[in-house]
């Protein structure tokens, strides 16, 4: 163990002497001379480095505590201006002078005590102002009446407690929305909006939510008009948020939303006497959200009849049935709510229907939409007795229909009436044929058709007669008899997307795709297919994707591996059961010369013989099939102790590579900013969303991956040192079960973690791509211990979720990058010129 430790702190030294010191920047270059990321640096000031070009600048969480006059006046250029959360408590005069190009300014968590009169001139073009949580008491004390350009004033989460909008409103003619969400606002008085009586041209959009709102005056908003209004958790209990509706009396609004928040609930019950002060206000758009008890009768709706969009989210609807034909709604949405049965409509004026995520409609009913053309019915759990028809939904103009996660659907009807139908979505369901011809021949204008994961039997090759239209087929996780692909898709001729993933194919009978010239993408994965049969996709003249993935594939006939399309770009045989013997020769050699347009080439494993198993295709020699059985069994045997010392050499053989490439790249600068160490299980993520968020973002970032920058005919070890260490700055770990169980993946991190050893700083980067389990984890001991110590980035696929992880992710790689801004600006110039 001694031993050991001395010689790694000798090849530290060595590594360490070889490595430059960088210089300090308290601010990241996300985007040279234009976007510059100064979070959390304990500024005191605004750094005199940032070039005067620069259009982003993000400040916030830096103690800058006040700004005087003419502070960002070396930014004239600047656009994006963040400043929350600075302990900003004084804004002086012309703070703010000379960004005459600002147009988004946020002052978020500021515990301001002075706003100067000219606190905020020359801000002549400012449109989005972010004033939360400052500490405001009132729009009165907020001196923007001269910025005429402003479209959105967000003032939430202050101490403002009356809803006076000041006189300088009326110079604001392009201000659009105006948040005033969680403050201490009660009472809504005429006088408070009488900016809005004398300036009709005003059309704003007002959000009044958690404001503890117990009283507005009688005729406050008569004849004003609103694109939004926005009354969401306002009223303690029913009693007044019935006479502040009927005091809205006289109000025209494009939208109104009310009701309550999931966490933020004062009222239960909502009905019809709550409902009857709409009768004096004249709305285009409703949505009622998130209230435990609402009965949905007919007369609760009176008042709204003429209604264009009724929206009701997260409810307890009780009945919601006998709506008058009157009623001229266009759309009714019913998302995330628990209703006693199935909604019986009969609205001749309705176009659009979303009845979704709903609970406890459990059957479907016939309705009467003569004009309806949308509907979507999916993830309720329903059952269809009989589908689909006019006669059942009641339409003959219908062109999108979304039935899918749903119950058993018997089809009967032949979509009779439904002949414009094109968008028809059945996946996971479960479809009962009650006929043997085709159910789709009257759907010729379909485009788009997915049937998978249905339970649906292919047995006879007109099942798809009539679709002459349709663009996309999707019939994954379903079965054909005999497990054959017969020829069903005759038709077809304009088919550009198919999917017959997970249908248990064990083979594809010749001439299946000869009608469908214009098709690009085919999954074939997941079945069992044991022959990869080149002609069967020889007049596929569009072919650009081929996935035969998790399949049974032993090889294929030598002669008809040349008649694959030549627009063919991705073709994916991994996961298959490769036989790598002699009499297969002519198909190893096709893989190796081929390997430019097979996906993940190198995880092409040889199954048999039992010798070879899980040695890479790619590996395999024609020049071995020249040998007698005993030469090649002793072959066999000399490769087999060749490779185990060779392994046992490989072991510590690179960390005399690490001290050797020290000497030649230690000098330079790194060819990549990342050397991306990952599971091919994981090959999807890392192309589809770490290579294209990284290369192609702003600033690009080079990535170092094995698939395309590995060094053709060099060990796998070398190239991992020289391409992927050596000449990488940083190193990114993509860990998850995949990972975790790959040999390979934990040999690169190994070496990572010496090269981050010798290494003058910390250049390992962990993303935790999802949840592992902490027994599988715990079986590579000083991974579960880096994990446990350091700070690393995990994934988490939602919209805030991904801004976090990718600011973060960028941060992390742009440390320690030396940038030139003359060079920059050089590059620039020329390629401006070019």
């Amino acid at each position: 163990m001694i031993p050991r430790l001395a010689g790694t702190l000798i090849l530290a030294t060595v590594f360490l002497s070889c490595q430059k010191t960088e210089s300090f920047h308290p601010c990241i270059e996300v985007h040279p001379n234009i976007t510059y990321q100064c979070m959390e640096q304990k500024l005191y000031r605004i750094p005199d480095n940032i070039p005067s070009s620069t259009k982003n600048l993000d400040l916030s969480f830096n103690p800058l505590k006040s700004l005087g006059s003419h502070s960002f006046s070396n930014f004239p250029e600047l656009q994006v201006l963040d400043l929350s959360r600075c302990e900003i408590e004084t804004i002086e005069d012309d703070a703010y002078q000379g960004l005459y190009q600002l147009w988004i300014l946020k002052l978020t968590g500021n515990p301001l005590q002075r706003l100067a009169p000219g606190s905020f001139s020359g801000l002549s073009s400012l449109q989005n102002l972010v004033a939360v949580q400052i500490n405001l008491a009132s729009l009165e004390s907020l001196p923007i009446g001269h910025l005429i350009t402003l479209k959105k004033l967000n003032v939430a989460h202050n101490l403002i407690h009356s809803f006076k909008l000041p006189e300088y409103f009326s110079n604001l003619t392009n201000l659009e929305h105006v948040d005033l969400s969680k403050n201490n606002i009660k009472t809504i008085f005429l006088k408070d909006l009488q900016v809005l009586h004398e300036n009709p041209q005003l059309n704003l959009s007002l959000d009044l939510s958690l404001n503890p709102i117990d009283y507005i005056q009688l005729g406050a908003f008569k004849n004003i008009t609103l694109h939004e209004l926005t009354l969401r958790s306002n009223f303690n209990n029913t009693n007044v948020m019935e006479t502040c509706i009927e005091n809205l009396e006289g109000l025209k609004v494009h939208r109104l939303i009310l009701g309550e928040f999931k966490n933020e609930r004062n009222v239960e019950r909502f009905d019809r006497s709550t409902m009857k002060g709409f009768c004096n206000v004249t709305i285009d758009e409703f949505r009622l959200t998130f209230m435990d008890e609402f009965s949905g009768d007919a007369t609760d709706f009176t008042c709204l009849e003429k209604v264009s969009a009724l929206s009701l989210v997260s409810l307890y609807i009780k009945n919601l049935k006998h709506i008058p034909k009157t009623f001229k709604w266009q759309s009714l949405s019913v998302i995330k709510c628990r209703v006693d049965s199935f909604p019986s409509l009969v609205l001749p004026f309705l176009k659009s229907l979303i009845f979704t995520i709903n609970k406890d409609a459990n059957s479907f009913f016939e309705m009467e939409l003569p004009s309806l053309e949308f509907l979507d019915l999916s993830r309720n759990g329903l059952s269809f007795m009989g589908c689909c028809s006019h006669s059942d939904l009641g339409t003959t103009r219908l062109k999108h229909l979304d039935l899918s996660y749903n119950g058993v659907i018997f089809m009967s009807s032949n979509f009779i009436g439904l002949e414009q139908l094109e968008y028809l979505d059945f996946q996971h369901s479960t479809l009962k044929k009650a006929t043997e011809f085709s159910v789709f021949l009257s759907l010729g204008k379909l485009l788009y058709l997915d049937i998978s994961h249905t339970g649906t039997r292919i047995d006879f090759d007109g099942i798809f007669h009539g679709l002459v239209s349709l663009n996309i087929l999707k019939m994954a996780g379903n079965s054909f008899k005999d497990n054959t692909l017969s020829n069903v898709f005759t038709n077809l001729t304009n088919l550009t997307y198919l999917d017959l993933s997970e249908c248990q194919l064990e083979q594809v009978s010749q001439g299946v795709f000869d009608t469908l010239p214009r098709l690009q993408l085919l999954n074939m994965s997941h079945n069992k297919l044991l022959l990869l049969d080149a002609l069967c996709y020889k007049h596929l003249y569009s072919l650009q994707v081929l996935d035969c993935s998790f399949n049974h594939i032993e090889t294929s006939k030598g002669e008809i591996l040349p008649h694959f399309p030549k627009s063919l770009d991705f073709l994916n045989l991994t996961n298959n059961s490769f036989s790598c013997m002699c009499e297969h020769q002519t198909f190893m050699q096709w893989v190796k010369d081929e390997k430019q347009r097979l996906v993940d080439v190198e995880q092409m494993k040889c199954a048999t013989p039992l010798g070879l198993t899980g040695m890479p295709v790619l590996s395999f020699r024609n020049s071995t099939c020249q040998m007698s059985k005993t030469i090649i069994s002793v072959s066999v045997i000399s490769v087999l102790v060749v490779f185990t010392v060779a392994f046992l050499v490989y072991k510590f053989y690179f960390h005399l590579m690490l001290i050797a490439g020290c000497k030649k790249y230690g000098r330079g600068e790194s060819t990549y900013d990342a050397f991306v160490i990952y599971s091919s299980q994981d090959e999807d993520w890392v192309r589809n969303e770490l290579v294209k968020n990284l290369e192609e973002g702003v600033p690009p970032f080079q990535l170092c991956l094995h698939y395309r920058d590995f060094v053709p005919g060099v060990a796998i070890a070398a190239n991992i040192i020289q391409e992927g260490f050596h000449k990488s700055r940083k190193v990114i770990v993509v860990v998850s079960q995949h990972f975790i169980q790959s040999r390979w993946c934990i040999f690169e991190y190994e070496i990572a973690q010496t090269w981050q050893f010798l290494s003058s700083h910390s250049g390992i980067i962990f993303i935790v791509l999802e949840k592992v389990k902490k027994s599988l984890l715990r079986q590579q001991v000083e991974l579960y211990r880096l994990l446990s110590r350091n700070t690393y980035l995990e994934w988490e696929d939602n919209m805030l979720g991904r801004h976090i992880f990718w600011r973060r992710l960028r941060k992390a790689l742009l440390d320690g990058k030396a940038w030139s801004p003359e060079a920059d600006g050089d590059q620039h110039e020329a390629t401006t010129s070019i």
